[in-house]
């Protein structure tokens, strides 16, 4: 009997089998374990699990046989034939950047890694050739402060990846089981209010996990976001680990939150831990090196940093750090600690003067993170011409342009309307975001991008709002548009209308980040095309009966669910 003799299943679950007696018998050597070379961290882990009586999932079991970061040479060849990968080796090709996102699309997306946001004029223009040459034409800005490149053909993929590597800009980890690019201040050294300016905490950090191999073993992704205390808010409390600079007696360190995952309802818990700028790189590899050995193997629904710390608690996972740190933690009285700024609501988009005398950064608006090849040239341009050749992405799918003198404020802003872009951006506008829908991604119910313009277009011409709102779109459960954290939030799904299914959304309300952090609650299912009366009824329920400066969140709080639900009934059947 042969391997053929056998489904692809079959044998996904043999080859665990009998990793799993091998383990036990202690006969498997790890890979890289020859004489003198260190352990392995992911497959220690991996036989750990095994010896527990624990069946390793299929990624795992291709992870122990190939290291994904190996497959470079099976990526070529690839290539070379013009195949996209199948089956395990669609996880597999992530971990360098390639991500195939049939069948929506016959296609790679190609996530960038852009730590903390920050890109200069050179680079952009290298991305928009790329996305000319290659792609479809486009950038998308994504919700972590990073860049994607679409239609990616399958002959195309390496050739992307290297270039990107050329510029500076290496797509290593930047999907699968990996730590995502960082999040940051993007207002960082640029912010008068600030803390502390986070730029060379994030590169430090940046340049560590890219050049520690143990640290792309991960048993799922993982999100690292590093706030200053700036005007933009960063959402760090939706990350594994969150690092927000606060005051202390001694100075400014980090209060450390763990375990955020606002797609699976949670924020990232208070640990009671103060770590020193210094230290922060040193405490992040300690977590991770906990989370990669015990991080759960066998069940990739369970393995974010999340359910570790539900099964372990805080006070177990914590002693696990020091342990690996090999000294204690710093804790202190919370009362003795002064918190930031609170970040300005839609500070990421206009005009806002720097902490350097004279000079201001201008919040650029997308269409939704959608930024043209013709756009991401003018903004190198403006960019150089007019500031330092920098340019900053934001969580909020959108890009400031820092170090503009006062004097050059009316040429930069007639040189983005000139090229289709504003800095300018209403109530509505301002806080919308959209992930990238069922347009490009397989996983999508609705077609977020389109029908948050539809949302936008049909509400800003019924109503003027004089307070900011965020509404935020997501396709799937994974919830890349963090739809929980949202004034308004709605989640894709299929409504039924007469005989068959169209898109619609889960509509939910009273979400909120940083100091107003809250899991926003499911109100209705709605069809798409009911979208943007619902919101309208919402949102003139609010400005009609709230109290003085009573924002949408306070407002929908202290409304039971039956009353909301009415009267979004009644502006659907009376629009």
């Amino acid at each position: 009997m042969s391997a053929s003799d056998f489904s692809a299943e079959q044998q996904q679950y043999l080859k665990g089998f009998f990793a799993g007696v091998e383990a036990r018998r202690g006969t498997l050597t790890p890979i890289g374990n020859e004489a003198g070379a260190p352990p392995d961290l992911m497959r220690s882990a991996q036989d750990r699990a095994i010896a527990a009586g624990g069946k390793l999932t299929e990624a795992e079991i291709a992870k122990r046989e190939k290291h994904p970061l190996d497959r470079w040479p099976e990526i070529v060849t690839r290539a070379e034939d013009a195949k996209f990968p199948k089956g395990v080796d669609v996880l597999l090709a992530r971990w360098h950047g390639l991500f195939f996102v049939g069948p929506t699309q016959d296609s790679y997306m190609i996530r960038l890694r852009i730590a903390g946001g920050i890109v200069t004029s050179d680079q952009l223009r290298g991305i928009a050739d790329l996305a000319t040459e290659f792609g479809n034409g486009f950038a998308d800005v994504t919700t972590r402060a990073n860049l994607q490149l679409r239609e990616i053909r399958a002959q195309d993929g390496p050739e992307v990846v290297m270039r990107l590597g050329d510029l500076g800009l290496l797509p290593r980890g930047t999907g699968a089981d990996n730590i995502r690019n960082i999040t940051a201040s993007p207002t960082a050294g640029i912010d008068a209010g600030a803390l502390l300016d986070t730029r060379p905490i994030v590169r430090a950090l940046n340049h560590h996990i890219l050049n520690s191999r143990d640290l792309f073993g991960l048993p799922r992704k993982f999100n690292i976001a590093v706030s200053g205390g700036g005007l933009v808010e960063v959402l760090e409390d939706t990350n594994d680990i969150a690092l927000t600079a606060v005051r202390t007696p001694t100075g400014i360190m980090f209060r450390l939150g763990l375990g955020g995952i606002t797609g699976h309802r949670d924020f990232a818990r208070p640990t009671g831990i103060l770590v020193l700028p210094k230290d922060a790189v040193r405490v992040c590899d300690a977590i991770l090196r906990v989370y990669i050995a015990h991080g759960d193997r066998t069940n990739r629904a369970k393995a974010r940093l999340k359910y570790l710390l539900d099964s372990w608690g805080l006070v177990t996972f914590l002693e696990k750090v020091e342990a690996e740190l090999g000294c204690p933690l710093t804790r202190m009285d919370e009362a003795t600690i002064e918190a930031p700024q609170a970040p300005l609501r839609n500070g990421h988009i206009g005009i806002h003067a720097q902490a350097q005398p004279g000079l201001f950064y201008v919040g650029v608006v997308t269409r939704l993170g959608r930024v043209s090849e013709a756009q991401l040239r003018d903004l190198s341009a403006i960019a150089e011409r007019f500031g330092r050749g920098e340019i900053r992405l934001t969580v909020w799918q959108n890009l400031l342009i820092p170090n503009i003198a006062e004097a050059d404020l009316p040429a930069v802003t007639n040189a983005l309307a000139a090229c289709g872009l504003t800095h300018e951006a209403g109530p509505i506008r301002a806080g919308l975001v959209a992930c990238t829908g069922n347009a490009g991604c397989k996983f999508a119910a609705s077609n977020t991008k389109r029908h948050a313009m539809d949302i936008a277009e049909y509400v800003e011409a019924r109503i003027t709002l004089d307070a900011p709102i965020n509404i935020h779109l997501t396709g799937c459960h994974h919830s890349c548009a963090q739809h929980y954290i949202a004034d308004i939030g709605l989640l894709g799904a299929k409504v039924d209308r007469g005989d068959e299914e169209i898109e619609g959304y889960d509509l939910h309300v009273g979400g909120g980040a940083g100091p107003q952090q809250k899991i926003g609650r499911l109100l209705t299912r709605l069809a798409h095309d009911a979208t943007g009366p619902a919101i309208l009824g919402l949102l003139r329920f609010w400005t009609e009966q709230r109290e003085v400066d009573e924002s949408f969140q306070a407002f929908s709080a202290r409304q039971p669910d039956d009353v909301l639900c009415a009267v979004i009934e009644a502006e659907i059947a009376g629009r």
